[in-house]
């Protein structure tokens, strides 16, 4: 089962850093959001990957072009161009590198992977969030109801604390970033059935609106919840909190050893 990962948008509200590289090439800890994302897949077996690719494509490309280079020490002899990698780390991935244009909306992505998708079942997420999810219970949900797609859902944490406060002005309680309002929204990590892109009409299809509204409303689209750690790296504080997460060690998204 082939993991599709939408990895080609702009990413303006990290304009800080998107500037020069992809939204999912930024670090956490000193390695690409993407490659934690991967990371957690590879953790259940999942090891074939088609990374949907648009803006600055390229980066990407000559990152896992370059993997052993970032990942190893080497001696380079550039008299006779020869490379030696010490201490080489493989990983079981295979991973294809989709250019799939720098308009193209993310309906119109998913679509140009028809090709590598084989008419079978395959794993879909973004390359911008992260979570302790087992994707073997998911995979394993959604073959137990037998629908089109099943989409994970999450409740995402509040943005400020909140407090209880009695009648009199005195503060009972302080809840630091509680969950949200009860509110459960699109978290990414999906499954779906390869007929899934038969509701894909264009390049500029919107997967989240008129596929997925379409599938929901002929009763084929089930929700998976997480109640586990989920996090969108979408901001710059998102970034620092997620750094900060990981330099104190076993960080929540971290499934593999």
């Amino acid at each position: 089962m082939k993991v599709l990962i939408l990895a080609g948008g702009v990413g303006t509200r990290l304009s800080e850093e998107t500037e020069i590289k992809p939204k999912p090439m930024i670090e956490i800890g000193g390695k690409p959001i993407l490659w934690h994302i991967i990371k957690i897949y590879s953790k259940f077996g999942y090891n074939e990957f088609v990374i949907l690719l648009g803006y600055k494509g390229y980066i990407i490309k000559e990152y896992f072009a370059n993997y052993f280079l970032h990942q190893s020490d080497v001696t380079i002899d550039l008299q006779n161009n020869d490379m030696q990698i010490h201490n080489n780390t493989a990983e079981p991935w295979k991973i294809t590198l989709l250019d799939t244009g720098l308009e193209t909306m993310t309906g119109g992505r998913i679509k140009k992977a028809k090709a590598f998708i084989e008419n079978e079942t395959f794993l879909l997420t973004y390359g911008d969030g992260i979570a302790d999810i087992d994707i073997n219970k998911l995979v394993e949900f959604h073959r137990q109801h037998g629908k089109l797609i099943t989409m994970t859902i999450v409740q995402p944490e509040g943005r400020f604390g909140t407090v209880d406060v009695d009648k009199s002005g005195i503060v009972n309680s302080f809840i630091e970033k509680p969950k949200g309002d009860g509110a459960w929204i699109n978290g990414g990590f999906f499954v779906c059935e390869p007929r899934t892109l038969d509701y894909i009409l264009s390049d500029d299809t919107v997967f989240e609106k008129t596929p997925l509204e379409n599938i929901s409303k002929e009763g084929q689209l089930y929700s998976y919840k997480h109640k586990g750690f989920w996090k969108c790296m979408d901001t710059l504080r998102d970034k620092v909190l997620l750094n900060n997460m990981w330099e104190k060690g076993n960080p929540p998204w971290k499934v593999w050893k």
